[in-house]
């Protein structure tokens, strides 16, 4: 299985005819990836037939939340159930790094019978293998962790004893770093049967005319549709 990361209708939708087996929806990547719109969420649900999971997150930064932020987040989840989406994406955590496990559990019986994905937040954990316990606890169904090292092959010592440790009771999925030039030998390694990837590049903005003086870089961040059918074919 093959989960891509995309930020924009443009990446979804190339993503989803170079194969990809399931996307996560986002926007924002230089804030790791926040909550997409209301306009995403919907032109994606008509024109994608695979599963698509958007990530429920209001703000970049930490995932420590107030209760207004969470408010927020419940009622996004609770729009992407009425939406018709397949699973979402969420992580929510203490300040001491604890998992939030009564937050966590609220929003895994909101989104029922949604999967709810655990993101990253867990490589910001303070102790890897109890998260792991308290997030199967909570229900969700799987966990995407680079192995608590911004880059998955570095990690995976930890994700191959997290693989380990899980038991099949939870999905462990490697992501961070994942190209064509490492997914086969992470999947062998740490045993994990799901793997996800932003496959991103730049793409330079079709302006004719720019505002020099703006000193802006209006790239795009957008999906290698080439090095997705390279990973599906290591694969």
């Amino acid at each position: 299985m093959l989960e891509i990361a995309v930020f924009n209708i443009q990446s979804a939708l190339l993503a989803a005819t170079a194969g990809a087996h399931r996307l996560e929806l986002c926007e924002n990547p230089y804030d790791g990836g926040t909550t997409p719109s209301y306009g995403t969420l919907k032109t994606v649900r008509e024109k994608i037939s695979i599963p698509v999971f958007p990530i429920i997150r209001p703000r970049g930064g930490d995932f420590l939340y107030n209760d207004a932020e969470y408010e927020v987040i419940c009622k996004d989840v609770q729009l992407c159930k009425e939406l018709g989406f397949d699973g979402v994406v969420i992580g929510l955590l203490h300040a001491d790094g604890s998992i939030d496990k009564e937050w966590t559990k609220k929003l895994v019986d909101l989104a029922y019978p949604m999967e709810v994905t655990f993101h990253r937040a867990f490589d910001r954990a303070a102790h890897p293998l109890q998260a792991l316990e308290d997030i199967i606890a909570c229900g969700c169904n799987r966990i995407l962790t680079s192995g608590q090292v911004p880059n998955a092959w570095d990690g995976r010592e930890l994700i191959k004893q997290l693989v380990e440790k899980a038991d099949d009771r939870i999905i462990i999925m490697p992501g961070s770093g994942v190209r064509s030039s490492n997914i086969k030998a992470l999947a062998d390694f740490t045993g994990a049967k799901e793997l996800h990837s932003s496959a991103r590049e730049l793409t330079p903005s079709g302006m004719q005319f720019q505002t020099t003086s703006m000193q802006e870089n209006l790239q795009n961040t957008i999906v290698d549709t080439t090095e997705i059918k390279k990973m599906l074919a290591a694969l």
